[in-house]
C-alpha cells in the first residue's frame, strides 16, 4: 500500500514541484542568452491560406476566422502605437508597413466566406495600405455573397476613394438592384458619376455609412470623416475672414478671437455655427482649439490636441 502511494502520488508530485522550481532560473537564462530579433520579425509571412484549412478544422472554421480577424485589428493597432512618426496620415499608412493586414483578412474570409465584418473592415483600412488588395478583398466578398448589397456599397466606396468615379457609380448601381438595398444606393449611382469627389458627395456617403452600419469600425470611420469635412468648411471660412481682415487692416489678426465678430456673419454649409469653448477659442469638431499661423495668416489644426486627420 505504501509503495502504491509512493508511486502514484508522491513521485509525480515531486516531479511537478521540481519542474516548477526549475522554471524560474531557466526562464531567466533564456532571457539572457536569447538573440535580439531583427526589427519587423513579427511581420513574418503567413505560411498558408485560410481557405486551405476548410474541411480540416473539425467545424472550427468560424472560430479560426474570428482569430484572424482579431489579429488584423490588433496588428494595425500595434503598428500605430509603435510608430515614431509625429503625425500619421490615415489615408496613407504605407510608412507603417502593415503588410499583413490583407493576409489576415484574406485568411479570415477564406475560412468564413460570409464574414461580412471582415470585408467591411478591409474596405475601411486597406485603401490606405494597398489599393488593389482593397478592391480584391471587396470583390471577393461580392463573389461569395452576391445578394449582400452592403458589399457593393463597400466596393463603391473604395472606387470612390480612389477617384475611379465611373466604376464607383456602376458598383452602386449594381448594388441598388439587389432586393432590400437602400434607396441611397441608386442616388449615389447618379451622384458619384456627376459630382465625383465633391464635399457634398463625401458627406452623403459617410452619413449613410454612419446611419446604416452596425459595425463599430465603420461608424467610427464615418463619424471622423464627417468631422473632417466640417473642419474643412470651417477652415476655409476662417481663412477667408483672415484674408479680408488683413486686406482691411494691412496686418494679420493677432489671434482668432480678434476676428470672432466677423465670423458671426459667415454662413457655414447647412447653417452650422462655429464652435467656441469657454475660453472664447474657436475649436474644431473634435473640441481642439484652432491655431492661427501668423506667418501664413491661415488657420490650422492643433497637432497635439485634435483627433482629426492632419491635412
Amino acid at each position: 500500500m505504501t509503495g502504491s502511494i509512493l508511486q502514484k502520488i508522491i513521485l509525480p508530485a515531486a516531479v511537478i514541484i521540481s519542474g516548477f522550481a526549475a522554471i524560474v532560473p531557466l526562464s531567466g537564462y533564456i532571457s539572457r542568452v536569447r538573440p535580439q530579433l531583427p526589427e519587423g520579425y513579427e511581420d513574418t509571412d503567413l505560411n498558408f491560406k485560410g481557405s486551405h484549412l476548410k474541411g480540416f478544422a473539425f467545424g472550427m472554421e468560424g472560430l479560426l476566422a474570428d482569430v484572424y480577424f482579431m489579429r488584423s485589428l490588433q496588428y494595425i493597432g500595434a503598428k500605430l502605437l509603435s510608430s515614431k512618426a509625429e503625425t500619421i496620415n490615415i489615408d496613407d499608412l504605407r510608412d507603417l508597413n502593415p503588410r499583413l493586414v490583407y493576409p489576415f483578412l484574406d485568411n479570415a474570409t477564406g475560412l468564413d466566406p460570409h464574414f461580412i465584418a471582415a470585408y467591411s473592415y478591409g474596405a475601411m483600412v486597406l485603401p490606405a495600405i494597398d489599393k488593389e488588395k482593397a478592391i480584391e478583398l471587396a470583390s471577393k466578398g461580392i463573389a461569395n455573397n452576391p445578394n449582400e448589397w452592403r458589399l457593393y456599397q463597400h466596393l463603391g466606396y473604395i472606387y470612390w476613394k480612389l477617384g475611379r468615379y465611373d466604376e464607383a457609380a456602376e458598383t452602386y448601381k449594381r448594388g441598388s438592384e439587389i432586393s432590400g438595398a437602400e434607396p441611397f444606393m441608386k442616388i449615389m449611382a447618379a451622384t458619384v458619376k456627376t459630382e465625383g469627389g465633391s464635399r457634398e458627395t463625401s458627406r452623403a456617403i459617410y452619413r449613410q455609412m454612419l446611419a446604416g452600419s452596425v459595425e463599430e469600425h465603420v461608424r467610427i470611420t464615418a463619424e471622423r470623416r464627417l468631422q473632417e469635412l466640417d473642419s474643412l468648411d470651417e477652415r476655409e471660412a476662417i481663412d477667408g475672414v483672415l484674408a479680408a481682415f488683413k486686406e482691411r487692416s494691412d496686418r494679420c489678426a493677432n489671434n482668432l478671437s480678434e476676428i470672432l465678430p466677423m465670423l458671426t456673419t459667415v454662413k457655414l454649409p447647412e447653417n452650422r455655427d462655429f464652435r467656441v469653448n469657454r475660453s472664447n477659442q474657436i475649436v474644431d469638431p473634435s473640441g481642439a482649439p484652432y491655431i492661427l499661423d501668423r506667418e501664413t495668416c491661415r488657420v490650422r489644426l492643433d497637432a497635439d490636441l485634435t483627433k482629426l486627420p492632419l491635412k
